[in-house]
C-alpha cells in the first residue's frame, strides 16, 4: 500500500547556527559582551593570543578613548598593533567619543598635544594598514561587531602568537613607560647611557642636557616614594 503524505506532520527544519564571537577573558566584564548576548549572538570566552574579539576570522582590538590613550603613552598600542597583522583582516575600535574627547586644542584634556594623537592615528593607518573605527559607546561597538559576524567569514591563520620582544625591545618597552618618554626620547637616552640603570643613576644636568623638560618627569617617577 502506497504511504501517504501527512501535510500535517512536523518537518524537522535546521534553524540557522547563530554567528559566534570569540573574545578574550579579559573582555569578559566589559558591557560590549553583555549588549552582544542581548543581540542574540553566541560567545566563546577564552584565551585569545591576540586581540580582543575575533569575528569571522576578522580579528578586533577595542580601544575605549582613555585607554588609546594611554597605551599610545606607554607603546603598547604598538605591540599589539604589530600582532594584530598577523591576521589578512583586522580592525581597530576606539570606543566612547561620545563621552570623551580624544583629542582637543587644549592639551590637558587628554595630555598629548593633538597633532601627537592625529599623527599616531595617521601611522597605525598608513604605517600599519590597520583599519579604524570610533564607536559611540558599548552599544554602537556591539553593533558593528554584530554586522560583521553576518559577513562572509574569512580564514584564520593557525600560526597567530604573542610577539615576543628582544632584550632591547623590553629594555626600550619598560623605559617607553614613564610618562612623557616616547620611543625616540627612549632610544635616545638608551644610546647615551646605555642601560636603565645608568639613566635612573646619572646626575640631573646630564639628563636634562639630553632630553631638556622631559627629565623633570623622569625623575619625579624615579624618587616617588611607594
Amino acid at each position: 500500500m502506497k504511504e501517504i503524505f501527512n501535510i500535517f506532520s512536523r518537518r524537522k527544519t535546521k534553524l540557522p547556527e547563530k554567528p559566534k564571537i570569540e573574545i578574550d577573558y579579559r573582555e569578559k566584564n566589559s558591557l560590549v559582551v553583555s549588549e552582544l548576548i542581548a543581540l542574540g549572538l553566541e560567545v566563546e570566552v577564552k584565551e585569545l593570543k591576540v586581540a580582543d574579539y575575533i569575528v569571522g576570522g576578522t580579528a578586533i582590538e577595542r580601544k575605549t578613548v582613555s585607554d588609546f590613550i594611554a597605551s599610545m603613552k606607554n607603546g603598547r598600542l604598538l605591540r599589539q598593533l604589530e600582532e594584530l597583522r598577523q591576521y589578512e583582516s583586522m580592525l581597530l575600535i576606539i570606543e566612547g567619543i561620545d563621552e570623551q574627547e580624544l583629542y582637543t586644542d587644549s592639551e590637558e584634556v587628554v595630555g598629548m598635544h593633538p597633532n601627537s594623537v592625529r599623527g599616531f592615528l595617521l601611522s597605525i593607518l598608513l604605517n600599519y594598514k590597520v583599519p579604524v573605527i570610533f564607536t559611540k559607546n558599548y552599544e554602537d561597538t556591539a553593533r558593528f561587531i554584530s554586522v560583521l559576524s553576518r559577513k562572509k567569514p574569512k580564514e584564520t591563520p593557525l600560526n597567530v602568537t604573542k610577539k615576543f620582544l628582544s632584550m632591547k625591545e623590553q629594555t626600550q618597552y619598560i623605559l617607553e613607560g614613564f610618562p612623557g618618554i616616547g620611543p625616540k626620547t627612549a632610544k635616545k637616552l638608551l644610546k647615551k647611557f646605555k642601560t636603565i640603570k645608568n639613566i635612573i643613576n646619572a646626575p640631573e644636568e646630564d639628563l636634562k642636557k639630553e632630553i631638556g623638560k622631559k627629565a623633570d618627569n623622569l625623575l619625579r617617577i624615579i624618587e616617588q616614594k611607594y
